[in-house]
């Protein structure tokens, strides 16, 4: 796949800005200089010209090694994508009549859920005339919150949904 003309960086012969602020590969500034005249220092010496910040006024270009530059711009990229913790939302599932094991089941589930760093989707599902004791659910639901209080914060309270009673518990901050 070709990059368009645009995507490419601008590099040696694609800076056409009359005046760059130029800086040598020991990362000194050696002055404002003609985009000729520097492409010329960075072709003596063997390097690229590649433009910095183009933002600044007057543009900021280096002389460097642009296949090392862009390697290392990639391994930045990397590695701050390793550091990155992605926070999925697990679900957890219950109608409002439940039986005391079958709620500690689901209590272990958002436990462990909490634990490995992730959000928790506390659902109370309805059917055809269930849908009248909403109040059972909603204190269901906040029974829950309490019994999981030293794991997690509500980050949203139960609000209803169709159906469906929902409320979304994420980890508290160690």
């Amino acid at each position: 796949m070709k990059r368009s003309y645009s995507e490419q960086p601008l590099i040696n012969e694609r800076i056409k800005y009359p005046k760059i602020r130029l800086i040598n590969v020991l990362g000194e500034q050696l002055g404002i200089y003609s985009s000729s005249d520097a492409l010329q220092l960075a072709v003596k010496e063997g390097l690229d010209l590649v433009v910095i910040s183009d933002k600044s006024d007057p543009p900021v270009c280096r002389i460097i090694d642009y296949g090392k530059y862009k390697f290392l711009q990639e391994k930045k990229a990397k590695e701050a994508k390793k550091k990155q913790h992605h926070i999925s939302i697990k679900e957890v599932k219950m109608r409002y009549k439940i039986e005391e094991h079958d709620y500690k089941v689901r209590l272990n589930q958002a436990l462990r859920f909490l634990q490995s760093g992730d959000k928790v989707k506390v659902t109370v599902i309805f059917r055809g005339r269930e849908i009248q004791h909403t109040n059972l659910a909603i204190d269901l639901l906040h029974k829950m919150a309490k019994d999981l209080n030293p794991y997690a914060d509500i980050q949203s309270s139960p609000s209803r949904d169709g159906k469906n009673i929902i409320m979304i518990l994420s980890p508290q901050k160690k």
